[in-house]
């Protein structure tokens, strides 16, 4: 079995056995808030580590010492 029609199994076998719910309830709203805050969070510290870890563009527009000391 290729991976392909393994997860396509796996995804029928789960919606035979998936019991959804009709309404709409309060903690369904506060769980869709908290995971868009968690990925925004999630999101700017990794924007910001990057910033962090040192830009590439200017690293690689200095001169290398070998070349300046010649």
């Amino acid at each position: 079995m290729s991976i392909l029609e393994i997860a396509l199994a796996s995804q029928i076998w789960a919606r035979r056995h998936d019991n959804r719910r009709q309404e709409f309830d309060e903690s369904d709203g506060r769980k869709v808030l908290l995971r868009t805050a968690f990925a925004f969070a999630a999101f700017t510290l990794l924007i910001a580590g990057l910033n962090l870890a040192g830009r590439p563009q200017e690293v690689a527009q200095q001169r290398a010492p070998v070349v300046a000391g010649r």
